[in-house]
């Protein structure tokens, strides 16, 4: 299966990577706000960005800036 790392679950990338990890895809999340991490069904949090991108198939960075 694959693995996604996800940065950023903000308006965009939270629905984003809940839709990833729905669809049956192993997700690895990681915001700045630990209230959006947890907000993240199916999804496994991860301590850094660093840590999100680590061993990943495919990594979404949903960034402001």
């Amino acid at each position: 299966m694959t693995t996604v790392g996800f940065v950023g679950l903000g308006n965009m990338g939270g629905p984003m990577a809940a839709n990833l990890a729905k669809a049956g895809f192993t997700v690895k999340v990681f915001d700045l706000v630990p209230a959006l991490i947890a907000g993240v069904e199916g999804a496994s949090g991860a301590g850094s960005a660093r840590d999100a991108a680590t061993g990943v198939d495919v990594f979404v960075s949903m960034l402001p800036a």
